[in-house]
């Protein structure tokens, strides 16, 4: 076991504690945040294994998740919307969270591989996982101001 398989399993145990905790417990605000938090952090995961067993297909999954996991979340706060304008959630600390962490992996990551095409990847995969955890938790909160809902 090397070291990037060690801070996956740390990273997947901690987030499924997280999830779990999230999912089984609480309102509904509480549950849809921990859905879009399990989805942002399955792609670090994904990207830590991607370099621990060097299978770049790894990094494929990631970035097709962190394309749909947002969009996931979107579609469950479209869905849920009346319920969630009761009492919206306030997520911006798991946001902030994983956001923080996706950096943290995505620059190890792109030091680990050095100027590559790999690293352009790693880079897509972080700002598309970083911008749309950001968008996906403030539609969560309620939107975005000034615009009209349609």
């Amino acid at each position: 076991m090397n070291g990037w398989i060690l801070a996956a399993t740390v990273a997947l145990g901690a987030g499924a504690a997280a999830t779990l905790w999230g999912v089984a417990t609480g309102p509904l605000r509480r549950r849809v945040v921990a859905q879009n938090l399990s989805t942002a952090l399955a792609c670090l995961v994904l990207l830590l294994l991607a370099q621990g067993y060097d299978r770049p297909s790894y990094v494929d999954l990631a970035l097709v998740l962190a394309l749909l996991g947002p969009v996931g979340t979107l579609v469950f706060a479209r869905l849920l919307a009346d319920d969630l304008a009761e009492d919206p959630p306030r997520g911006w600390g798991p946001a902030y969270a994983v956001a923080g962490a996706g950096a943290a992996v995505v620059t190890a990551l792109c030091v680990a591989t050095g100027p590559s095409r790999a690293s352009a990847k790693l880079l897509v995969v972080g700002a598309l996982l970083i911008g749309g955890n950001v968008v996906a938790s403030r539609a969560l909160s309620g939107g975005f101001g000034g615009l009209r809902r349609g």
